[in-house]
């Protein structure tokens, strides 16, 4: 397995472009919440 390192780095790549992707979507589900919330 002389390509290991390429493989650990590609699945860090994918996690942590799914990290942000929840924070974000995370944030603007909350952001839409509290908007909703004022309105009434």
């Amino acid at each position: 397995m002389t390509d290991a390192g390429f493989v650990i780095a590609a699945y860090g790549v994918i996690l942590g472009g799914l990290a942000l992707y929840t924070v974000t979507l995370w944030r603007r589900l909350r952001a839409a919440a509290s908007r909703d919330d004022e309105g009434r």
